[in-house]
């Protein structure tokens, strides 16, 4: 647990760096910066998507994740935590100063239907917690990191992802505002709950359970990266229940699904 502790706070200082940042910055230069993140998010994203070995589970789980996700309402309900995280947990005067540039405010509009956030603002915040969210979590390097840390013993992985998490936090940060540093709260109860479960979750998931999910969880990440440059906007949480599906074919394929290998 100590090490998903200590990246919990490479994140938090990362997210203060960066907030130091978005305040400093001008509007062009802070649209630059959405760029950077976005492009080094596309990168990362191809980087685990391209570990997938079997892309037929992927397509399946992608699908059906994303149908489940928009039928649940996952981004949303999502965004509204973030919304309540920000008008509970954040200074008023934090809130009032946050600002986007407005080339990147009107290419990422939400969609009409979305009851909140309703601010430009709100959008801020509430995106900047559910993307770091998701990039902090859904790689391998997450899942087995936790597991070799709770299992063995042997931080090395979750250390490294730490600094790199740092890193990914400052840029996050300067874009989107300080919602970034509420993703701490998702990876303390992701990340740090497959650590004490880890002598039981880690047989579950198995080695072609780890590579699937990485590849699938890469694409969750590119999603974002097309989300931050502008490309289009991509209800990204919606097809996190994908994640789960993976796992359900990798975990029957000895016994039900030969013919998808």
């Amino acid at each position: 647990m100590i090490a998903t502790i200590i990246n919990c706070i490479t994140v938090i200082i990362g997210s203060f760096i960066g907030m130091f940042l978005h305040k400093k910055i001008n509007p062009e230069i802070k649209d630059v910066v959405f760029t950077s993140a976005g492009v080094l998010t596309l990168v990362i994203g191809m980087q685990l998507a391209f570990e997938s070995q079997k892309i037929l589970y992927v397509i399946i789980s992608l699908f059906v994740g994303g149908i489940l996700g928009s039928l649940w309402k996952i981004e949303d309900h999502i965004l509204n935590m973030g919304s309540f995280l920000e008008k509970h947990f954040t200074p008023a005067g934090i809130r009032r100063d946050r600002s986007r540039p407005k080339v990147a405010l009107a290419s990422r509009k939400l969609a009409s239907d979305q009851p909140v956030p309703t601010s430009d603002s709100d959008k801020s915040f509430a995106h900047g917690f559910l993307n770091a969210s998701v990039l902090f979590c859904v790689g391998a390097m997450t899942i087995v990191g936790a597991i070799k840390a709770g299992a063995e013993g042997d931080y090395d992985l979750i250390l490294m992802k730490s600094v790199l998490d740092g890193f990914m936090a400052v840029m996050f940060t300067a874009a989107m505002g300080i919602g970034v540093i509420f993703s701490v709260i998702t990876i303390l109860i992701y990340q740090g709950g497959l650590t004490l479960l880890a002598t039981w979750v880690g047989p579950l998931i198995g080695e072609s359970g780890l590579t699937e999910l990485s590849g699938l969880g890469g694409i969750l990440v590119l999603m974002i990266g097309i989300n931050l440059l502008g490309l289009k906007e991509i209800k990204t949480a919606n097809f996190l229940p994908g994640l789960f599906i993976i796992l359900i074919f990798t975990s029957l394929e000895p016994w039900f699904l030969p013919f998808f290998t």
